[in-house]
């Protein structure tokens, strides 16, 4: 089943369900009141969200349109990344000159959740010497999570799958990390693909809690990288085991995977600019590429193997804010 947001002028948007090519739609109106309300009373709210699947299924909706469509979530009570591709930390390990931190527990931060960007919303940026980095990622969105629950039991308690663009500015990076404090600055405001899926619409790509497809990045139309999501050091039911060691989630809280990353990036490519960064700085001593520009673009995408558009694709570009 495909869910996604569309604009009505509120703040939360209007929950719809979408055929499996996205080209149809039907209103959840009188099941949820929006994304989240769906969230917060899931086992009341499915059947009506199945039945309406059902009627696309047959041939039923009516057509949708792009440019309504906000984020999936359009805000969320928390955002939480990880960064669980093993590769893109020895990367960004080089990229910054940064110390390993020896530990045994996953890494993740809190992010800013109070508004995430639609598919194809311009990026307001004040500065381009801030280093203006794209990061692609998938990421969960849960029901209420219980305090210390087990990796296994948080599996259940993922209800649906999204992609990100979680962008960064990598001038401030490295400033924030060395307070120990995390980031504020270098962190604004993520982007999600128009759909959220739930895991059984990935059927055999989903598995150990691992998201196992190639995302695909393209920046100013021609193609950076295809780096696949199965090798997270941890799964998606680790990290929510993680986050909720001494605290419960509320439903709607979203986790994801940090960027996507593999070892053979060189044959694949790199989710971000500052692997590509780090590999020149291994490769001739000095970071070649730049990062982006105002009025450059970035395309992000991942397809099932009959090659449906699983989650819809981000697509945007940088303004000067």
């Amino acid at each position: 089943m495909k869910l996604c947001t569309l604009d009505n002028g509120t703040p939360d948007g209007r929950l719809v369900v979408v055929c499996a090519r996205g080209q149809r739609f039907l209103g959840a109106d009188g099941i949820a009141p929006n994304m989240q309300g769906a969230l917060e009373a899931w086992p009341q709210c499915l059947p009506g969200l199945e039945r309406l699947a059902g009627r696309l299924a047959s041939g039923d909706g009516e057509p949708l349109d792009a440019q309504r469509l906000r984020a999936p979530l359009p805000r969320s009570w928390q955002w939480l990344d990880g960064s669980a591709f093993m590769s893109h930390g020895e990367l960004m390990q080089i990229a910054f000159a940064a110390v390993p931190v020896p530990t045994d527990r996953p890494l993740m931060y809190q992010g800013l959740s109070d508004r995430f960007y639609g598919p194809y919303d311009d990026i307001p940026m004040t500065d381009e010497s801030l280093g203006i980095d794209f990061e692609g990622e998938f990421g969960v969105i849960v029901d209420a999570v219980p305090i210390a629950v087990t990796p296994d039991a948080a599996l259940s308690h993922i209800k649906l799958i999204v992609q990100i663009n979680d962008w960064s500015l990598r001038t401030l990076a490295p400033i924030e990390m060395k307070t120990g404090f995390g980031w504020v600055q270098a962190k604004p405001a993520c982007s999600a693909a128009p759909f959220a899926v739930t895991p059984d619409e990935l059927g055999h790509d989903w598995r150990n809690g691992r998201v196992c497809l190639d995302l695909k990045v393209d920046w100013n139309g021609n193609r950076f990288g295809r780096a696949n999501g199965e090798p997270m050091a941890y799964g998606f039911h680790e990290l929510i085991a993680h986050a909720a060691r001494t605290r419960s989630l509320p439903a709607g809280t979203i986790i994801g995977s940090g960027t996507v990353s593999n070892a053979d990036y060189r044959m694949v490519g790199s989710s971000c600019i500052a692997e590509r960064r780090a590999i020149e700085l291994v490769d001739t001593g000095a970071p070649i590429t730049p990062f982006m520009h105002f009025g450059e673009s970035v395309r992000m995408e991942a397809r099932s193997r009959d090659d449906t558009l699983l989650f819809g694709p981000i697509e945007q570009k940088v303004v000067q804010a």
